[in-house]
């Protein structure tokens, strides 16, 4: 339909702040949520790693949250925190901390014992060796976590309109709503894959700069 196209570069030019604002917002939201369950996972992957059967109900607790419906399960948490930011931010830490934990217990227990050995024989403390041993060796694992997370999190963040904060899911809805307008719905599709690929991107990179040992040793 010559006025329905699947799009405009009139309609990105005319609704460009409302197009930032929303990109704006979806972008904070990301950084927040995968922020705040970083902070909560490696931290608790790093107290349970030599508690193995403590590792697997923490994991198995974090899958069965992972396995409730997006939609379902901020449908649950708006009556109980109201409609808004608030339980959307809950439920996308929720979804990003079973990827981190799984990926960073993964990452910590596949040090070689031997390696850790050694380091209590030149007399490290444990401090030492989560901090020197631990910890850089499950540092690749770590980012890779963090990638998978940060991208599953800009698309969930799109199911947050349904309790009125849904970033580019905003304008998706909105164009839905107006008769199905492409233009709209494309623009905003675009602008959230462009999103996923910049971040997935600059934490590639950021993990390459802070383990140059595996870039040596790929090599």
């Amino acid at each position: 339909m010559p006025g329905n196209p699947w799009f405009s570069w009139t309609w990105v030019v005319d609704n460009a702040d409302l197009l930032a604002t929303r990109t704006w917002q979806h972008l904070l939201l990301t950084l927040e949520a995968v922020a705040i369950a970083a902070v909560i996972a490696v931290p608790l992957a790093l107290l349970v790693v030599r508690r193995r059967r403590v590792a697997g109900a923490l994991v198995g607790s974090a899958a069965v949250l992972y396995t409730v419906p997006s939609l379902a399960l901020f449908s649950i948490l708006a009556p109980l925190l109201g409609i808004g930011r608030t339980p959307v931010l809950i439920g996308l830490v929720l979804y990003a901390l079973l990827v981190l934990l799984r990926q960073t217990l993964a990452g910590l227990q596949s040090v070689d014992p031997a390696i850790l050995d050694a380091a209590r024989g030149l007399g490290y403390a444990p401090v030492q060796v989560t901090a020197r041993v631990r910890l850089p060796a499950a540092l690749p694992a770590v980012v890779s976590a963090l990638r998978l997370a940060t991208v599953s999190t800009v698309a969930l963040v799109t199911v947050g309109v349904v309790v009125g904060y849904g970033g580019l899911g905003q304008l998706m809805f909105e164009g839905f709503r107006n008769n199905f307008y492409r233009a709209e719905i494309s623009a905003a599709t675009l602008a959230c894959l462009l999103l996923a690929l910049v971040l997935d991107v600059a934490l590639w990179a950021g993990g390459r700069a802070l383990t140059p040992w595996a870039r040596r040793r790929a090599a």
